[in-house]
């Protein structure tokens, strides 16, 4: 069974999206989510409009209801990114995000701040950035290929108490092989249609390619907030993701 089913609190709205609010201030955001709801989507928020807004935006979103993804992908040592873990946990986000590179003692403590929240977020470990190829791995001094590094990544984030990574979809197979159903797997990079790609995300695939794969969630920036009507191709792609997990 497919995590996303398998969580009562998320199968209840049946979607799958995430959707990345790319955007530079909080009057945009807002005016964007307003044609949204719910139980349409998810939400992420990453490094540069929190940079622009801080907490204040965060919290709102939570408190229309919304589910939050605080992507800030920590990576310190480890006391320093469980006080962050903490932060976040008191303002109600959903998910969070470390880098697994940070190590076992990060994610361990990272896991260990948010446990005593009755409320606590699901933490998951960043494996390789959906932008990088062998190329950019090789000149970090990585010898293994991208798939071999995120699944020795995904298995030590598992192994240190998290609750999945965030990882290219094209890992979504083979990490359900390795890894077991009940790991989350949220996976950027994904896109509408693969063939007219024009951005800095190399490793890809459509919605349906993603969730076929075992993806649990498809963070989507662009193909949503371009569109000119993003609450009906978010309804599109739940009712995909709705007959592919009644079929599974």
């Amino acid at each position: 069974m497919n995590p996303l089913i398998a969580d009562s609190s998320i199968s209840s709205q049946r979607t799958p999206v995430i959707v990345a609010l790319d955007f530079a201030n909080e009057a945009d955001t807002l005016q964007f989510v307003r044609q949204l709801s719910p139980d349409l989507c998810q939400l992420k928020i990453g490094k540069e409009l929190f940079t622009a807004t801080g907490r204040q935006l965060v919290e709102k979103l939570v408190n229309q209801g919304f589910k939050l993804f605080l992507d800030l992908k920590y990576h310190d040592i480890p006391n320093t990114v469980a006080q962050a873990c903490k932060v976040a946990a008191e303002m109600g986000v959903w998910l969070v995000d470390v880098h697994a590179s940070g190590g076992r003692r990060m994610m361990e403590a990272a896991a260990n701040a948010v446990a005593p929240y009755s409320q606590r977020p699901h933490v998951i470990g960043v494996t390789v950035l959906t932008s990088m190829e062998q190329a950019d791995l090789r000149e970090l001094g990585f010898t293994q290929n991208p798939e071999e590094l995120v699944v020795n990544w995904a298995k030590l984030a598992q192994q240190s108490g998290l609750d999945g990574v965030v990882c290219s979809a094209q890992e979504s197979a083979v990490l359900r092989r390795e890894i077991g159903e009940s790991f989350l797997l949220v996976t950027p990079g994904i896109r509408l249609d693969t063939a007219n790609n024009a951005d800095d995300q190399r490793r890809i695939m459509t919605p349906h390619q993603a969730l076929k794969a075992g993806s649990s969630y498809l963070v989507m920036g662009r193909p949503i907030t371009q569109a000119q009507n993003p609450a009906a191709v978010l309804r599109h792609i739940n009712e995909t993701a709705f007959d592919y997990f009644q079929a599974a």
